[in-house]
């Protein structure tokens, strides 16, 4: 770390003091993009991350799906800027409990918020809450490994319907429709393995309200559904179907174009005989999950048709499929943060370019938002770059008026927490734990397995 000044050394020639609360691809991004900045260069940075898990990485550790080792390949990229001398981590640490804004403005001259987004958006419909009706943030937390969600998922259902047409979407559907032993050699823990390898699906329908020009995948997650040996992936000729609007959207975009040629191939092919079906059906709007002494017993869509503008409209017909189970995978929201504007609708901070916005329409000295909390959950983990580096900008260009903080010595802040007892994770601790958990995994030739229970987790990461 930086030098260690006291509060009484001028605050624009000591290291510029910066917290970020969020320890995962956006906060780690700003912190990069900090310390490339000529105020890192001139007057120093000195960057203490906050995470309210015991280890870093975010959305990569608890929200990528565990098949998916190319997208958990950025957190070697990540590694580079935690192990830089100006940044320090502190994880295990809750805030709003384990520490307040009034807390982090006493150490730090900015706070920037990277707290992403780790909930289910909602989906107004009849019988979404019956039992058998699930929310995809909640399972993804489950085969991730989450510490703070149950270690047994009901996996009983044979047939299984995923709303959604994005990339979670065809997570949770290409999970429910592996098998366990396919997801082994993966990272995900015994409890995981087991409810998995239990799995009673062998039928899953994703279920798309628009066309497919419309859906929102990526072409490499799409055509990767069609890897393994287990699942056979099936499109009704039906539903391909473009008006002018979803043209557009084809000679507009090389991905929506590789999409929609992908969906086509499977719709012509001869179907073969993997022994579980994935169905991709569009142009079917949920309307209803049905239910039978409280738990769901199938689904109710509406069937929609192109307008010619590339959206759609009901026709009045209606379909029920027998399914057991209901994930909904419409998108993430986040939560709002204490002590912080929030726009319950949106999900996001009131920001300009980052800085945050009060109720009385000024920024709020000092205080940034950068991420999924910034401009809502949307955008793959890359775009992040972009937001963290608009809202450094922001901080750096407001820099010179920062009042200051009383306790920037960096030493102070530790010693708050070790007063209040706080069991706090450190940089070096992740080491320890990374160590731990591809020490799991050798005996089995897997390259980690991951810990899953917080004080483990904690005990790990001790020296």
């Amino acid at each position: 770390m930086t030098e260690t000044r006291t509060a009484s050394t001028p605050a624009h020639t000591r290291p510029l003091r910066v917290a970020i609360v969020g320890a995962g691809p956006a906060g780690i991004y700003a912190a990069d993009a900090l310390m490339k900045s000529d105020t890192a260069s001139g007057r120093g940075v000195s960057i203490d991350l906050f995470e309210r898990m015991p280890a870093p990485f975010g959305l990569i550790r608890y929200g990528v799906a565990p098949d998916h080792p190319r997208i958990k390949g950025i957190i070697t990229a990540l590694h580079k800027v935690l192990d830089k001398p100006q940044v320090r981590l502190l994880g295990n640490i809750d805030y709003g409990t384990d520490i307040t804004l009034d807390d982090l403005r006493t150490f730090y001259d900015a706070v920037i918020f990277s707290t992403g987004a780790n909930a289910d958006r909602a989906l107004n419909i009849p019988g979404i809450e019956l039992d058998g009706s699930y929310g995809a943030a909640d399972f993804v937390s489950w085969y991730d490994g989450h510490p703070d969600v149950p270690r047994a998922w009901p996996l009983e259902a044979e047939k299984v319907a995923v709303l959604g047409v994005g990339n979670v979407a065809l997570d949770i559907a290409r999970v429910l429709a592996k098998t366990g032993d396919e997801l082994l050699p993966t990272e995900i823990p015994a409890n995981v393995y087991e409810g998995l390898k239990n799995n009673k699906a062998v039928e899953v329908h994703v279920f798309g309200r628009r066309g497919p020009a419309q859906a929102k995948f990526t072409p490499l997650e799409l055509r990767e559904l069609d890897h393994s040996p287990t699942i056979e992936v099936i499109v009704d000729p039906e539903d391909i179907d473009y008006d002018e609007g979803s043209e557009a959207a084809r000679r507009g975009s090389k991905q929506v174009d590789m999409v929609a040629n992908t969906l086509q191939d499977w719709a012509i092919r001869d179907q073969g005989n993997r022994p579980h079906k994935l169905f991709l059906h569009f142009f079917e709007s949920p309307t209803e999950v049905l239910g039978e002494d409280g738990k769901v017993v199938g689904l109710r869509t509406e069937r929609t048709e192109l307008d010619g503008t590339g959206n759609v409209r009901g026709t009045g017909k209606f379909n029920d499929w027998d399914v057991k189970a209901v994930y909904r995978a419409v998108g993430y929201l986040s939560q709002n943060i204490a002590k912080l504007p929030f726009d319950d609708q949106a999900g996001t901070v009131p920001n300009e370019a980052g800085r945050v916005i009060g109720e009385d329409g000024n920024h709020i000295a000092g205080t940034y938002v950068t991420g999924w909390i910034k401009r809502g959950p949307v955008g793959l983990i890359g775009h992040t770059k972009g937001d963290a580096n608009e809202t450094i900008a922001c901080l750096l260009e407001d820099a010179p008026g920062f009042e200051g903080a009383a306790q920037p010595e960096e030493d102070a802040v530790v010693t708050f927490l070790e007063g209040k007892q706080v069991p706090f994770t450190t940089w070096d601790g992740w080491y320890r734990l990374d160590a731990h958990e591809r020490s799991l995994g050798e005996p089995e030739g897997r390259e980690r397995i991951k810990v899953v229970e917080r004080e483990d987790m904690l005990r790990a990461s001790q020296q």
